[in-house]
């Protein structure tokens, strides 16, 4: 959830979608996110739209959030008419989600039931940080329909944790997977960072065997990415932190592909590796295959028949959008035919089961020839008629798209 917002065409304050995106609705995969923009203190590497209760000041309450994200869920019944959505997926995402009471969380989904319905197995997850949960909550969580819980371990080492601004201790993170266990979770994932400056490839190893002695059943991995505006770029800036290195970055993945795969865990997309089909997240597979999703909150993406659309920034702003009943979007774009064939190859091809050939251009179907011969292209796949990325075609995997696209 970028903090910074696109440009893009106005939105009817009735918040009404073209004809383009109501046509054939209910016919692909609808999921909710929700994002709750709270944090109990801002991560050094963090650009998303969140806030601490400092930088809010008086007159926003989280008390007020959750019915103040009904309400747009409401707006979203109103907008998406009549036809048959069943929830297929449920994301809250933050921010903190879990900075809010369980109850808070637990009332959200059910106003997402009550408008849209869950459909039956409708997976529902949150994101937490390890410090913010204890077995309690996330009982209530489980009680309330949750399905699945993401921690947010970045690392198990305290002076990486310290070069993030990340406030929770380490070990704290395998605790609150066993405490999601004992609550009834099976599926709960835990989040990696790796070429945090000052981390070594020991570290990097300590943290995945830290991860996976917990026992998640998903772990998803991500190269530190340095954002402008952020308080590790300032410092990065200054000469206080070396910039990540890339070619250390590729050593780091191949470090986890390692580790990961030996756990048994396999990967299904670039960062995301999973003990079986039903541990993947299947709310970001539906963004990554095209679905329709509804996104509630400040700064909240959506998608539905190829219109994109985000709502205001600050949470203020969004409350009072929907108080005086507008829409809360902030701006919108209807993708063309051709804007749509590209993000689907920049993200079906990330993934293990790859694109199909012959949907792409000719020009694409002789790049791929040229991937196959260098080694990021898998031959089996290639020879069923499927672009596959091949270990090496991870590693490579945007250079790879620029190519295709």
């Amino acid at each position: 959830m970028p903090s910074v917002l696109p440009d893009g065409d106005p939105v009817p304050a009735s918040g009404e979608l073209p004809p383009s995106a109501l046509a054939g609705l209910g016919s692909r995969p609808f999921g909710f996110y929700v994002h709750v923009p709270y944090c109990a203190s801002r991560c050094g590497y963090c650009d998303f739209n969140t806030y601490t209760a400092e930088e809010l000041g008086p007159g926003v309450s989280r008390r007020d959030y959750a019915g103040t994200v009904a309400e747009e869920i409401r707006l979203a019944r109103r907008v998406l008419g009549d036809a048959a959505l069943p929830v297929e997926t449920v994301f809250f995402g933050g921010g903190t989600p879990t900075l809010l009471p369980a109850a808070d969380l637990v009332r959200v989904l059910r106003e997402i039931d009550k408008e849209f319905g869950l459909r039956p197995g409708a997976e529902v997850t949150t994101e937490a940080n390890p410090e913010s949960v204890d077995q309690a909550y996330l009982e209530a969580l489980r009680e309330g329909g949750f399905t699945r819980v993401s921690f947010g371990m970045q690392s198990a080492r305290e002076h990486v944790l310290t070069v993030l601004d990340r406030r929770h201790t380490p070990g704290r993170a395998a605790r609150a997977v066993r405490e999601a266990r004992a609550a009834g979770f099976d599926h709960i994932n835990l989040d990696l960072i790796y070429g945090t400056p000052g981390e070594s490839d020991d570290d990097w190893r300590a943290s995945l065997e830290a991860a996976l002695a917990a026992e998640p059943d998903h772990v998803s991995a991500y190269s530190l990415i340095v954002e402008d505006g952020t308080r590790l770029a300032a410092r990065i800036r200054r000469g206080e932190l070396p910039m990540p290195d890339e070619d250390v970055a590729a050593d780091r993945y191949l470090i986890a592909e390692r580790a990961l795969a030996a756990a048994g865990l396999s990967w299904y997309e670039v960062s995301n590796w999973a003990r079986d089909d039903e541990a993947r997240c299947r709310h970001n597979l539906l963004y990554w295959t095209g679905g329709d999703w509804w996104g509630a909150g400040p700064g909240a993406h959506s998608h539905v028949g190829g219109t994109r659309w985000w709502n205001v920034k600050h949470p203020a702003a969004y409350a009072g959008r929907l108080a005086a009943g507008t829409s809360p979007g902030h701006a919108r774009e209807e993708l063309t035919d051709d804007d749509r064939a590209v993000e689907r190859v920049m993200l079906e091809l990330r993934l293990v089961s790859g694109f199909p050939l012959a949907e792409l251009a000719p020009r694409a179907r002789t790049a791929c020839a040229r991937a196959l011969a260098d080694g990021l292209l898998e031959v089996d796949a290639f020879k069923a008629g499927r672009a596959v990325l091949t270990l090496r075609g991870r590693l490579l995997a945007d250079a790879l798209v620029r190519d295709l696209t």
